[in-house]
């Protein structure tokens, strides 16, 4: 059911993307279109996880550059039973991660330098234990394409705004005339939207649920869940500001912070989320399951992250 339903979002991309195509040149441009997306699926089928971490200046780092964080990665992905993904950092305030790659053994975890800063280590694992469940539940590949596509049919909808205002789209280009050009104009952005959305809320939920059982505490992402959300209001992230077509990869809206359940959002309500968390740490707990140990054990350095101390400027982001 689920590779059923990605295709089908796929699907609907690029039908948006080839009817913007039609508005645009008619049945050429329609024709033209519909090569230009598949060419960019398979382009993101084989390049995904190179394009989006150049796009955040994500830097990988090792086992010498950022010890703690790297063997928290290693000890994770041991617990999901997935091969080792490479582990970047993206110098950036904003707290926030997330994961790439259009296979397990073609993955990458990356998080903000904020994030490594501002999460105590159960809470880190918490974050990473999330996207380590959307590269087993092979997420990643299929919210990277969206994201292509739908910054495609973003630049295809200010194409078409510029013609319509200069009479470029009329019958006698073979164009679907100006009502139409219009119309795929306004609607087009918000098709791609609601893709997205059903891409990233549906998945969201999926990814804290093993998440937390990769980490073996569902409070320590829940936890962590809030602290983001709270730190993302105050904390611009203005890399993702630039390609918001990318913003539901993250675990927490980079744009708003605001993960609000209505038509537009690119998550679910975080608020949700952490019920949801805290529903199956109840349930675990009746079951006879000790959530005191989890993954990792206490830090020692209290509530700042391991990453936060002497060794830090030994790290790629200075």
């Amino acid at each position: 059911m689920n590779y059923t339903k990605t295709a089908m979002l796929l699907a609907a991309l690029t039908a948006i993307f080839v009817a913007m195509g039609a508005a645009i040149g008619g049945q050429t441009g329609m024709v033209i279109a519909f090569v230009v997306a598949l060419a960019m699926n398979l382009f993101s089928l084989w390049n995904s996880d190179k394009m989006v971490l150049k796009m955040f200046g994500a830097q990988e780092v090792d086992e010498r550059t950022a010890p703690e964080y790297y063997g928290l990665v290693r000890d994770l992905a041991r617990r999901a039973e997935l091969p080792m993904p490479r582990v970047f950092i993206m110098d950036n305030p904003q707290p926030n991660a997330f994961a790439t790659g259009r296979s397990p053994s073609r993955a990458a975890v990356a998080a903000t330098t904020g994030l490594l800063e501002a999460l105590p280590r159960e809470e880190l694992a918490g974050v990473i234990a999330h996207e380590l469940a959307h590269i087993k539940n092979r997420d990643t590949l299929t919210m990277t394409v969206a994201a292509t596509i739908g910054g495609a049919i973003s630049m295809l909808a200010q194409y078409l705004q510029f013609g319509a205002l200069f009479g470029g789209h009329n019958n006698e280009r073979g164009g679907i005339g100006m009502i139409g050009a219009i119309l795929a104009m306004l609607v087009a952005p918000f098709a791609a939207m609601l893709v997205q959305m059903a891409i990233s809320r549906s998945r969201e939920y999926q990814a804290d649920h093993m998440g937390a059982l990769i980490c073996g505490n569902p409070r320590w992402l829940s936890a962590s869940l809030l602290r983001i959300e709270r730190a993302v209001k105050r904390i611009p992230n203005e890399e993702a500001e630039e390609i918001p077509a990318a913003a539901h990869m993250f675990i927490i809206n980079p744009l708003t912070g605001q993960g609000m359940d209505n038509l537009f959002s690119t998550h679910p309500n975080t608020a949700n989320r952490v019920a949801a968390l805290e529903a199956l740490a109840e349930e675990m707990t009746r079951s006879g399951i000790d959530l005191s140990g989890g993954a990792v054990s206490s830090s020692p350095s209290g509530p700042e992250g391991p990453w936060s101390g002497p060794s830090r400027s030994a790290g790629p982001w200075g």
